[in-house]
């Protein structure tokens, strides 16, 4: 019916565009236009006509007016009678028509005769126009050719007191003038008639480019060939086509849309609800006007995919169009796409998030954690207890270790995390476990094998809802590391075979992370162990400082950080931290490397800046070593600041090589970090370290630390030194082995990226009443002075056992300094844990220790010195040098150690 309705109607429309070439646009524009043009025609005419009647009437009443408001003027009748009347009213009329805006005002006598004109030449001459109805006491108008052209006028007569006319007076305009007020409101007229020719065209040019736009300019012939086109393809798509009014009644309905709906051949024009066969939600949804996008309804057997828009959206009759696609096969297709689309993402995801770290555990919860609950509800990690400590699992599956568990609650009864469990033979584990195949349970509550695992805890399983379970070899080169274990309970289809495909690759991919994490444990383990022998495993005793140290090695690789605390003679001591570039083992074999050396150039007693010159030759040639002999090697770098501290003077020389700088602890709490000179790292060569010196007050605490404490990628390392202070500050009394404590707490992340050594040393003083010194006249006599003096020295200090050894080794050191060196000579002697003898003098001539034959006379001092002390040594100052020995001090019980009072009459002198 529609294509019947549809050829019927476009025959008129083909005969009027063969006899009419003009589009039905062009031709109401045309006939707008002629419209248009003859009302602004008629228009003009008329206001033409109007307009000219309207002026002449205007121009009589004026001429009447100004004529009549003259005559009656004062003064008028007095000039009539006077001897010269022209000459008095001749000014007057003039001044009166400027004003008045006529074109002349006459003034006449009784027999027409002129008195006043715009032309004097026409003054004394008799008016043209006709006076006797004026004379007769009428106002007249008329029209007249005189003196100036056509004239419009009108003559008014003048009484004297009797009511007797005395004169005529006559007041006109030019007809020119009159007409020339008509002529320049024609322009006018004309102008606004253009304006609405103008509006008119405009309007109708927007109306028709609408038009034109509506029908995609398109001509009568090609909207009709496009309707016949539109109707062919609607009822030929495979698409449902429903239109709906907006009362609920179906208005069309295309071929598809009937098969897929199963319409009868009578829906149109009956309601939506009266149609049989259509499923409630497809009614409701046809029925509601609202839109909706691809919403799935049911019809029968079929799921289609329906798009619905409203029709009015654009100015049509209220209702809905529908569209209907059938679905069901894609539906299908799409859920298998879908399926397979998570599956791929599960294993992308997992390539991302497994193996982010060389942890074992951390390892084990990213697998558990990915796989949860994309995959399964819970998830179980057992690893076999020795691939936790970096060794190779066993070839049994009865020490495995569950070090992973992961849920969707927190409630469940399976194993919990740390247990160690001895899994049963027959047990599905056990059983995967010795043949490296995985093992699929459908039903646990009909898996005998699993349930004699623990039928209490497998029963309390099965009612928790837990009904499935996979199990995967974690299996990598070779060997099984352990066991993944998937369980579900909310789904309540049991795991298939595309869920164990699955799991298995899932777990491949873990495996491999875990055993380099498990090799990586085991190579950190002994680095560490390695780092951790060649540190200190205890302080050694002194006075002059209360020390606290922390030492963590880095989760992710050991490097080569280190500290030492190294007693020098004179009761001073050397603090030292360094850190050598690079991770593993080859940094800590190096960091031993110089750690033995910097106690080797500590013997030498050397000022801070010499040890590390020192050091920078030895890290030198070891880079030189290594790249000759190995291809490829990496150039070794170490940072180091070394610091002597002299608990007399309480004056503390440091020097650094690359490294951060120390903080400063004042007794009060105040913070600052001393700027000392700024040397190159160890290794780099050419430049000089220097050497600075600090004054520290007693209480006062020092603080050297590695890199590792203030620098993160997350922070700057001006952030950490200000992180550090705070940490320091406002605590003067608190112990160094608690401020190690705090500090460690406030800067360290719980897995620290980098090794941390931190050294805190509290100084102290030794007492000025424990030391003494003296002068030495350069005699060789002053030496008996200077023994009793150093036994009287040792009776006050309740040292009287030790006077006779000390009395030697002073005599031996002060014959020895004024016999082979220079004045000035002086003495220390110092009481602290050892009794110290300090001999100087300004010569750099070191003695030496040598065995004197029989007959020498000499050579026999230096033995006896080191016969009678603990040790002795010498040290350079900028002044010369030092020989110094020390002497044990008597024990509690009043014996004297050391080797003070051997039998030295038995020695070979």
């Amino acid at each position: 019916m529609a294509r019947r309705f549809g050829r019927f109607r476009n025959a008129p429309v083909r005969s009027l565009t063969e006899k009419h070439p003009w589009s039905l646009a062009g031709q109401v524009f045309a006939l707008q236009v002629a419209l248009v043009v003859f009302l602004v025609a008629a228009a003009v005419l008329a206001l033409l006509l109007q307009s000219r009647h309207d002026t002449n009437t205007e121009a009589r009443q004026r001429s009447i007016a100004v004529a009549e408001t003259f005559a009656h003027s004062p003064g008028v009748l007095a000039a009539l009678k006077s001897p010269d009347p022209s000459k008095v009213l001749q000014p007057l009329t003039e001044a009166a028509r400027k004003a008045a805006g006529v074109d002349f005002i006459v003034v006449m006598d009784t027999k027409g005769i002129r008195y006043t004109h715009p032309d004097p030449s026409q003054i004394g001459k008799r008016f043209v126009g006709t006076i006797g109805p004026s004379l007769a006491g009428h106002v007249y108008t008329e029209t007249v050719k005189g003196p100036l052209g056509r004239e419009v006028q009108a003559t008014v007569p003048i009484y004297d007191l009797g009511h007797k006319v005395v004169g005529l007076v006559s007041a006109g305009m030019k007809v020119k003038n009159v007409t020339s007020v008509v002529s320049r409101q024609i322009p006018i007229i004309l102008g606004t008639g253009a304006a609405a020719l103008a509006v008119a065209t405009a309007g109708t040019a927007l109306v028709a480019r609408r038009l034109r736009r509506q029908t995609h300019r398109l001509g009568p012939a090609e909207m009709t060939r496009m309707y016949e086109h539109h109707d062919a393809v609607l009822h030929a798509v495979r698409e449902g086509v429903l239109i709906v009014g907006n009362d609920g009644r179906l208005l069309l309905a295309n071929d598809e849309a009937r098969r897929l709906l199963d319409l009868p051949h009578d829906a149109e024009g009956r309601h939506i609800s009266d149609l049989p066969g259509l499923d409630p939600g497809t009614v409701e949804l046809l029925t509601s006007g609202r839109a909706a996008t691809d919403e799935v309804l049911l019809a029968g057997d079929r799921l289609l995919a329906v798009n619905q828009r409203p029709t009015d959206r654009h100015g049509g009759p209220e209702g809905t169009v529908a569209t209907l696609r059938d679905s069901t096969e894609l539906r299908k297709l799409s859920g298998r796409a879908e399926i397979a689309r998570q599956r791929l993402r599960l294993l992308y995801d997992a390539g991302l998030g497994i193996g982010t770290t060389l942890d074992v555990v951390s390892t084990a919860e990213e697998l558990a954690k990915v796989a949860v609950p994309r995959l399964a509800d819970f998830v179980t990690v057992d690893l076999s207890d020795p691939v936790l400590h970096g060794d190779e699992p066993t070839s049994t599956g009865t020490d495995m270790r569950r070090t992973a568990i992961q849920g969707i609650r927190d409630d469940h009864p399976l194993y919990e995390r740390g247990r160690l469990i001895d899994f049963l033979p027959s047990t599905p584990q056990a059983q995967a476990f010795g043949s490296g195949r995985s093992e699929l349970v459908p039903d646990l509550s009909a898996a005998p094998g699993w349930l004699a695992q623990e039928p209490e805890r497998t029963q309390r399983i099965i009612e928790y809802g837990i009904h499935s379970l996979i199990t995967v070899p974690l299996q990598a080169r070779g060997v099984i590391l352990g066991m993944v274990n998937f369980w579900r309970s909310e789904k309540p289809q049991p795991f298939e075979e595309d869920d164990l495909s699955l799991a298995e690759e899932l777990v491949a991919r873990a495996a491999v992370s875990i055993d380099n994490a498990r090799r990586y444990t085991r190579e950190h383990a002994m680095a560490v162990t390695l780092q951790r022998s060649l540190l200190p495993r205890a302080l050694p005793e002194q006075s002059a400082l209360e020390v606290a140290h922390r030492y963590l090695p880095a989760l992710s690789g050991v490097s080569g950080d280190w500290f030492d605390v190294i007693p020098l003679p004179g009761s001073r001591v050397a603090l030292v931290v360094g850190d050598v570039v690079g991770h593993g083992l080859h940094a800590a074999a190096t960091m031993g490397r110089l750690r033995t050396a910097v106690h080797n150039f500590s013997t030498l007693d050397l000022p801070p800046d010499e040890i590390l010159n020192h050091l920078d030759d030895l890290v030198g040639r070891i880079d030189q070593e290594e790249v000759e002999t190995t291809v490829g090697a990496v150039i070794t770098g170490a940072t180091c600041l070394y610091a002597i501290y002299d608990p007399v003077s309480r004056h503390c020389a440091m020097a650094r090589a690359g490294h951060p700088l120390p903080a400063l602890v004042q007794p009060e709490g105040s913070v600052s970090f001393p700027d000392l000179p700024a040397g190159p790292p160890l290794g780099l060569g050419g430049m000089p370290f220097e050497t600075a010196e600090l004054e520290l007050a007693e209480g006062a605490q020092l603080v050297l630390y590695t890199d590792g404490l203030i620098e993160d990628r997350t922070r700057d390392i001006d952030v950490g030194m200000e992180l550090l202070r705070q940490a320091l500050a406002s605590h003067p009394d608190r112990p160094p082995e608690e401020s190690c404590q705090a500090v460690l707490e406030e800067l360290l992340p719980s897995r620290p990226k980098d090794d941390v050594a931190l050294l805190i040393a509290r100084t102290r003083a030794i007492p000025p009443d424990h030391v003494a010194d003296w002068d030495v006249l350069f005699d060789p006599a002053a030496v008996a002075g200077m023994r009793a003096a150093a036994a009287e020295k040792l009776d006050d200090w309740g040292l009287s056992e030790l006077a006779f050894a000390m009395e030697l080794v002073l005599s031996e050191l002060i014959t020895n300094a004024i016999r082979h060196g220079s004045a000035p000579v002086t003495i220390r002697l110092l009481r602290d844990r050892t009794l110290t003898c300090e001999v100087a003098d300004s010569s750099s001539t070191s003695p030496h220790l040598r065995y004197a034959a029989a007959l020498d006379e000499g050579g026999r001092g230096l033995f006896l010195v080191a016969q009678l002390s603990e040790r002795w040594g010498t040290r350079y100052t900028p002044q010369g040098k030092v020989i110094w020995a020390e002497l044990a001090l008597p024990r509690p019980d009043g014996s004297v150690g050391g080797t003070a009072f051997l039998n030295i009459l038995d020695a070979e002198l």
